[in-house]
């Protein structure tokens, strides 16, 4: 079988080199573009001479640009290896540690069969539907990062130009009320000028919120009087016409972001109900409908996995590894490598699926007061058992089964109690586990060492008496 090694390009022509089953290569460094000719005579002169015309295709994922060709060289029946940027990457190093190029890039992926043989897995292209929920996902995961970030804008612009107004005016910073705020009075010359009453009848007309009375008006009118204390009635350093025209801006288009994520996740919705029609997912505590469809489209062919392992290694859910005979070291950051969405959907799920599931429940109690994690890493471990059970309901179809730890199916109140009961973590743990606590400890034993080191310079060594004196085990 011979391997055609495709190093893609995104605005030029694409690089190919073409070997035989023993690496040896049979064809200098060819270019084509990404066109139904050009693809033809590349498959032509990797089948010339062979008896049987076998053909497998190694490429990195470069952009979108990998997509026709896979799907070109698929439909003839061509074996298609999508491969990890970085493995490539480690290859390349061992190859020409000093050289970095097109041509060597090709001859690094079509060497990669030979050398990671058992690692490489066929591409399995997702239905027509699974890529566009795929994207759909994509898309929608983008546009609430956007929205966020508006809001995050909002509130950063209310704390500069209106400081105390979430604490004395406005709790929710987004509530009908704060965007009137923002929409017709946010310059503090006209508030105090109209007065708390004029505001407070302005606000019953507009009807946007018939249960508010408008009892903020007072504190409103208050604080403008302070901020034109802080800034002045000039403004000669703020202007707040043109800082509401900005706020007004943004609350349009936070309008709109918001509306355009409502209807791609309607689109989004109707999509994995074609490709997971029991949504069995959602059975799972935690599981949404958004998790749901991020999972069955980026997962696509459940049985493509050949174990839990391989699965959760495609996730990026698993630590790096680090043992060399009888050590082992711990506590190594995750591995990342599978797609964003599956490991921020599994870490957001696990969240909530470890308060009402109790094996999960239990193995979060675990990790926390047993073997001294903090919560974000006993989520994370909570999170690995949670795309098991994603990739078994989507293997078997079935609805899931909540279960006490020794396998006893259990119903959601009966779960609830043998969570209240046995696998509530203490408070003293969870500070003693957080982020503070840990650095304290880390920085006392940093300390210890340098004191050691230090004694050791000077030529003091202590003694088990010495220490014992000064009060230390």
């Amino acid at each position: 079988m011979r391997t055609i090694g495709i190093d893609l390009g995104v605005t030029g022509e694409h690089k190919a080199v073409i070997a035989d089953e023993g690496g040896r290569f049979v064809s200098p460094v060819l270019k084509f573009k990404t066109e139904p000719q050009a693809l033809v005579r590349l498959l032509a002169e990797a089948q010339r001479n062979t008896p049987d015309g076998q053909v497998q295709a190694v490429m990195e994922p470069t952009g979108m640009a990998w997509f026709p060709v896979a799907v070109f060289l698929i439909r003839q029946g061509v074996r298609v290896y999508l491969v990890n940027s970085q493995r490539v990457a480690d290859l390349r190093r061992y190859f020409k540690k000093h050289a970095k190029s097109d041509r060597v890039d090709c001859r690094v992926l079509a060497k990669l069969p030979l050398v990671s043989n058992e690692e490489l897995h066929p591409l399995q292209l997702a239905s027509e539907v699974g890529l566009a929920c795929q994207r759909g996902c994509k898309e929608l995961d983008r546009l609430g990062k956007l929205h966020t970030a508006i809001q995050n804008r909002l509130i950063a612009l209310d704390r500069f130009a209106w400081p105390g107004l979430e604490s004395a005016v406005f709790a929710e910073p987004f509530s009908p009320a704060a965007r009137w705020f923002r929409e017709h009075w946010y310059h503090p010359g006209r508030v105090v000028h109209a007065g708390a009453e004029q505001i407070r009848q302005a606000w019953v007309q507009s009807g946007l919120d018939p249960q508010d009375a408008g009892h903020w008006a007072d504190y409103l009118v208050s604080l403008a009087e302070r901020v034109l204390a802080l800034y002045g009635w000039e403004g000669a350093f703020l202007d707040y016409e043109l800082l509401q025209a900005e706020v007004q801006r943004e609350q349009a288009l936070l309008d709109f972001v918001a509306a355009q994520r409502q209807s791609v996740q309607k689109t989004v919705h109707r999509l994995y109900r074609q490709l997971h029609p029991s949504r069995n997912l959602e059975t799972i505590p935690g599981v949404g409908e958004d998790g749901a469809a991020a999972f069955a489209s980026s997962i696509g062919n459940p049985q493509r996995f050949d174990s839990l392992r391989a699965h959760r290694g495609w996730s990026g859910m698993v630590p790096y590894s680090k043992q060399s005979a009888a050590s082992q070291v711990e506590g190594l950051k995750l591995t990342q490598a599978g797609p964003r969405l599956i490991r921020k959907f599994a870490y957001l799920d696990a969240e909530v699926a470890r308060l009402h599931d109790p094996q999960l429940a239990a193995l979060y109690y675990d990790q926390m007061v047993n073997k001294g994690k903090h919560h974000r890493q006993a989520i994370c471990a909570c999170a690995t058992h949670l795309l098991d059970r994603i990739l078994l309901i989507l293997r078997e179809d079935r609805p899931y089964q909540l279960r006490d730890v020794d396998g006893t199916p259990v119903s959601k109140a009966q779960a609830q109690t043998i969570i209240a009961q046995r696998y509530t973590v203490p408070a003293e743990v969870r500070q003693r586990n957080n982020k503070r606590k840990r650095r304290q400890r880390a920085e006392q034993q940093a300390e210890k060492r340098e004191e050691g080191k230090l004694r050791s310079r000077n030529g003091v060594v202590a003694t088990p008496q010495a220490s014992l004196v000064r009060g230390k085990p």
